[in-house]
């Protein structure tokens, strides 16, 4: 049986007020709904910064998405775990920044799953669990593979639903998807991958070339019903629904039906055929993505029209955010053309802002002042801690995490703010970074050497498009040296060239 360590944020103590007569305490038993909010996490796959239409997209239709923001308050300088999945889902579930997170890099584990956070790691779910809550994950879980440590179902969830693996997430026309430990089949004889060639002696410029890549039954559609049976389902308890959408991931796979809205618009949207690689081929990728995010905004949609339906919303927080930005594979996406990061630098894979700066927007009718923003510098660690205060006022025996609690902030109240903010990835060249206020210092290819660090002055220069290090070499040591103590050597993940004599056990 885990052994369940416990949260006690600085914040917690002074917000005890958050919920006017919550006197809920730590492994209560969930005798009765009393003043305990629901909690719901909801978190984009691959979402860039200016993707959504109240992030200043102009192309894509989110309106649900934009409703929810108008409903509450935008969190305009909030960070995602890491640069890719499944380090960045670690940091959101357990509280711990990159630098002391069990997970740093992608990690896949045969025959199918991803590296496993251990048994000993406490998560999201185990301490909302332990509150009185019923929890439920609906989507991608990429922290274990099925019946392991990782599992969800050994990780404080009392429902999955969804793929348990990234790489099968990559289709959305699966033949399974996975509730709880059990195979649940989908119409999809036989599954289209989600990496595909066009077939041999197939004309490109024909949209019948590309009929091989629809499916019958939808995944989204599945796990969007699933989502919406267990709110249904657990309507008169307190729930935590985690929502880790798939969407808008590629490959390109989305509904013909749902594609054609953007096609009538007349973009100039030349076919993606991979033949250089990458996912499945799509006789109109822009259109395609677009139609992506606004299915995931549908979702969103269900979601929010479900808690009305059930008089649950006045009593729910809402989080949406997303796991890192855009994808880097320009051929699928076109983000230039999307403007998907805006002034940022960077996509997918890179801790430049634009692959970790993600739109992220909460609400609390009555709580979370309606139509605000925040420049705050957050980040998913922070996520821990501020669960756990709104989900006690009882002061608890301390579980350390790297976050700090946001109720301040997202009451719309000033916020002394943190210390900095770190992240480190040994992928894609491997990289570091350490936020400080507006500075940030970043280092990138250290695969190849200690090379010199960027400096950039984020408040007025958030494109990174002037390295200030040579002329602020006292704050280059001086972040430098944060950069140092913030993080604890990793044996399955080690940074090089700076853990040179930590033995990796990533094989």
């Amino acid at each position: 049986m885990k052994s369940m360590r416990l949260i006690l944020s600085c914040a917690g103590v002074a917000m005890l007020g958050w919920f006017a007569g919550s006197e809920r305490v730590f492994g209560a038993e969930p005798s009765e709904r009393n003043s305990l909010p629901n909690i719901v996490l909801i978190l984009a796959d691959d979402l860039g910064y200016r993707e959504l239409g109240c992030f200043g997209q102009k192309k894509i239709q989110t309106p649900n998405l934009d409703r929810l923001a108008a409903s509450g308050m935008k969190l305009t300088q909030h960070y995602s775990g890491n640069a890719v999945c499944a380090p960045s889902r670690c940091v959101l579930m357990t509280g711990r920044h990159p630098g002391h997170a069990w997970i740093r890099n992608n990690s896949e584990v045969q025959p199918e799953g991803q590296r496993a956070i251990p048994d000993s790691e406490v998560t999201l779910a185990e301490m909302l669990r332990k509150r009185g809550y019923v929890t439920g994950a609906f989507g991608k879980w990429g922290l274990g593979g099925p019946g392991s440590e990782g599992d969800p179902l050994n990780q404080g969830f009392d429902h999955f639903f969804g793929y348990n693996c990234q790489r099968h997430a990559h289709s959305y026309y699966p033949d399974y998807l996975w509730s709880d430990r059990e195979r649940v089949p989908l119409n999809n004889t036989p599954p289209v991958p989600g990496h595909a060639r066009l077939p041999k002696n197939a004309d490109p410029a024909d949209p019948r070339s590309y009929e091989a890549f629809q499916g019958q039954e939808y995944a989204p559609d599945r796990i969007r019903d699933q989502t919406l049976k267990f709110i249904r389902e657990n309507r008169e308890r307190p729930f935590f629904l985690y929502v880790p959408s798939t969407l808008p991931h590629v490959a390109l796979h989305v509904p013909q039906d749902r594609v054609r809205e953007y096609q009538k618009l007349g973009w100039q949207d030349p076919p993606f055929t991979a033949e250089r690689g990458g996912y499945t081929p799509h006789f109109t990728p822009r259109a395609a993505y677009a139609a992506m995010i606004t299915q995931l905004d549908s979702d969103v949609g269900a979601i929010l029209q479900s808690l009305d339906e059930h008089a649950l919303t006045a009593n729910t927080l809402i989080v949406f955010s997303a796991d890192n930005g855009t994808t880097h594979l320009q051929e699928e996406v076109d983000t230039a053309f999307f403007e998907s990061v805006g002034e940022l630098r960077g996509l997918k894979g890179s801790l430049y802002e634009g692959g970790v700066r993600v739109p992220t927007i909460v609400s609390f009718p009555g709580v979370i002042p309606a139509g605000t923003e925040s420049d705050f510098v957050s980040g998913f660690e922070d996520w821990f801690p501020t669960l756990a205060d709104i989900s006690s006022s009882a002061a608890t025996e301390n579980h350390p995490t790297d976050g700090l609690s946001l109720l301040q902030t997202l009451r719309g109240e000033k916020q002394m703010a943190r210390d900095y903010l770190y992240r480190e990835f040994p992928g894609y060249g491997g990289q570091q970074s350490v936020r400080q206020g507006d500075w940030k210092l970043i280092r990138q290819n250290m695969s190849r050497g200690l090379k010199p660090p960027e400096l950039f002055d984020l408040k007025n220069d958030p494109g990174e498009t002037l390295d200030l290090s040579e002329k602020h070499p006292d704050l280059v040591q001086k972040l430098t040296e944060l950069m140092t103590v913030a993080r604890t050597p990793s044996g399955l993940f080690p940074l090089p060239p700076i853990d040179p004599a930590v033995k990796s056990l990533s094989n």
